[in-house]
């Protein structure tokens, strides 16, 4: 029997019946909900320690987690409940209240039981979100995404860098290209070369140093000149930079430069607790559950300690940020300089490695013994598993939303335009325990979606949301009625085996054919990712002579809406949708045949690893570029 057990995982909004990605049912087993209660905080290993803990939840009342409020309206408040805005004053809860995220005091008679973790504010707080109903659609627009790593200029060797990325900003932006978008630059592991996925981070509100332009132009591959090379090797290229790094540092930095010592002043604890992370990381070794036990905790003294006897170190991770933080900025001046409405298209990544920066630095933060994941489909029939640590929706909303928004803003101080990977998960996250299948948690999705126009309209920027997948019900409309874009990928655009027309599609959406997880255009149509798929044994040979077979047949739909299989057609299709915006893949302009990433692999596939086949400085003078931008500008993107 699990009826309290049960009873225990409905409360905590943990659903464990759900039609999965091949429009099948399923239902996790009764091990998986104990493990996810566990993970939010609530071990019920038996029928009476469930009924226990059911109690509990219930005896919190009914009070609602959060409130979300029109910016510059009054709030519908209970009575007696005290606003407090996020600048510390208290505020009028009759009057509008301004934008901002702040919170709300209830009394002793709603039984909310809040967290006072800040210092101004009495405890049974929940968080209100002030933001703006709906974020306004951006005008009719086209950009590129490119690999950042795949850039070169020269020689196709080393890594690509922020200043390639201003340098391909400009040249595009000449084109009348409002934005270039890159996967996410999230700090990662500086140590590890095989942690090259930039989608499994260390940390999402620091920056990948290992895209740094040496100062100056400092070599970094010295001996490794002369051997280009399609595929980036990074067992050689991060440590060459890395090495670069520290040796800049060491040479050029013996006096602090004023600007970075006012720049680790203001960004104060946050940035200390990373430089510190990082120094340990270099020490220890690169995965924090792995070190001596006194420092896996943030606020040990132990900690402090070796910060000041490794101040150097320390210093040295702080002033790589800072470098990144003024590259990335550059980039930014430079997109915006040539023209581009939006400049940087950035992508903000799910979630963060269990064993990184950012689980080290903020523990309480995010869920224990459990990973994001997604539910079985046609490639993954047992399910996907990402070694992700997932926000812990209790401890997100305990702590007024803030560890959120602050995600947000790491990236929109860069960026006019930024991507939220598998958007999905702002209203329900699948959580997959070690060895069992998975299950979702229901995320405060409102909240997440007022945060997010919130943090958007500060920066006069504009969100996209990779609404791909297993899509739970009215999310769509929820994120535009928010004004948030959606995605639509043409490969997957398709009605009874024909294509969707052009004039089908939706308006507020970024379109483009394919993305960094799917084959290439020519890819596609040589059925390039079923050659992949066979071969990593995903597939059966007969499943895989179906797939091509199938593949065939889409082809031949292709070639019967757009007026051709070749990039000309296709981006001409995509320009005359009604989609506000419109992304067109680096590696379709420039006919490349292998895709960026195969999911679900690691050493199978050459992952993150492919250079581009043309310099940066052809961005603006390749024909299939010029071709593209005129096609743009006559359906009146730019």
């Amino acid at each position: 029997m699990t009826g309290a057990l049960d009873a225990l995982c409905t409360a905590l909004g943990i659903v464990w019946r759900y039609t999965d990605g091949t429009g099948q049912p399923a239902e996790a087993p009764p091990e998986t909900r104990r493990a996810l209660a566990a993970a939010l905080g609530h071990p019920a290993s038996t029928e009476d320690e469930a009924a226990a803990r059911l109690a509990a939840v219930r005896s919190l009342g009914a009070q609602p987690p959060f409130h979300v409020v029109t910016a510059g309206h009054p709030a519908s408040l209970p009575r007696g409940a005290r606003l407090w805005l996020e600048d510390g004053t208290e505020g009028d809860p009759a009057a509008p209240v301004p934008l901002g995220l702040h919170r709300v005091a209830l009394d002793e008679a709603s039984g909310d039981a809040g967290n006072a973790s800040l210092p101004w504010v009495p405890p049974r707080m929940v968080p209100l979100v002030a933001a703006p109903d709906r974020l306004p659609l951006p005008e009719r627009a086209w950009g590129v995404t490119a690999p950042l790593y795949g850039l070169w200029e020269g020689a196709p060797e080393g890594l690509g860098d922020f200043a390639l990325l201003g340098q391909a900003a400009e040249a595009l932006g000449r084109q009348g290209a409002a934005f270039v978008g890159i996967q996410p630059i999230h700090a990662g592991f500086a140590q590890d070369p095989e942690a090259i996925s930039p989608y499994s981070p260390s940390h999402r509100g620091r920056l990948d140093v290992r895209y740094l332009a040496m100062p100056g132009g400092a070599d970094v591959h010295g001996a490794m000149r002369g051997q280009p090379s399609p595929l980036i090797d990074p067992w050689r290229e991060i440590p060459a930079r890395a090495a670069a790094l520290r040796a800049f540092f060491a040479a050029a930095c013996a006096e602090p430069d004023p600007a970075f010592v006012a720049w680790r002043a203001a960004e104060s604890e946050g940035l200390e607790r990373f430089a510190r992370h990082e120094a340990l990381a270099a020490y220890f070794g690169t995965r924090w559950p792995e070190w001596p036990e006194a420092y896996r905790d943030p606020d040990h003294p132990a900690v402090a300690a070796f910060a000041r006897e490794h101040s150097e170190a320390v210093t040295f991770h702080a002033w790589a940020q800072w470098m990144a933080h003024v590259q990335v900025s550059g980039a930014q001046a430079r997109a915006r300089a040539a023209g581009m409405r939006f400049g940087l298209y950035l992508d903000l990544a799910v979630g963060s490695c269990p064993d990184g920066a950012e689980t080290w630095s903020d523990p309480g933060l995010h869920a224990r013994e459990v990973s994001l994941g997604a539910p079985p489909d046609a490639f993954a029939p047992q399910g996907q598993c990402w070694d992700l640590a997932p926000l812990n929706p209790v401890a997100l909303l305990a702590r007024g939303l803030h560890p959120f928004a602050d995600i947000l803003r790491a990236q929109l101080r860069y960026a006019g335009l930024l991507r939220v990977d598998h958007i999905l998960g702002f209203a329900r996250a699948f959580w997959v325990p070690p060895g069992l299948p998975g299950a979702y948690v229901m995320m405060p999705c409102a909240a997440l979606l007022a945060v997010a126009r919130l943090e958007a309209a500060r920066a006069g920027a504009t969100i996209v949301g990779e609404d791909l997948g297993v899509i739970p019900e009215g999310l769509r409309a929820e994120l535009a009625a928010s004004g948030v874009l959606g995605c639509r990928v043409m490969m997957f655009e398709t009605e009874h085996g024909q294509f969707r027309p052009a004039d089908r599609y939706p308006e507020p959406v970024l379109a483009s054919f394919s993305t960094h997880d799917l084959p290439t255009l020519r890819g596609w149509c040589a059925s390039r990712d079923t050659d992949w798929w066979e071969r990593v044994g995903n597939l059966e040979p007969a499943a895989a002579s179906l797939a091509r077979r199938e593949r065939a047949a889409q082809v031949t739909a292709l070639e019967g809406a757009a007026g051709g299989i070749d990039a000309e057609a296709v981006h001409r299709f995509i320009a005359e949708t009604p989609a506000r915006l419109v992304g067109v893949q680096a590696e379709d302009l420039f006919e490349c045949v292998e895709q960026s990433n195969l999911p679900g692999t690691i050493d199978a596939h050459p992952n993150w690893r492919r250079r581009l086949p043309v310099p940066v400085s052809a961005f603006d003078t390749d024909p299939r570029v010029v071709t593209t931008a005129r096609q743009m500008a006559a359906a009146s993107r730019g």
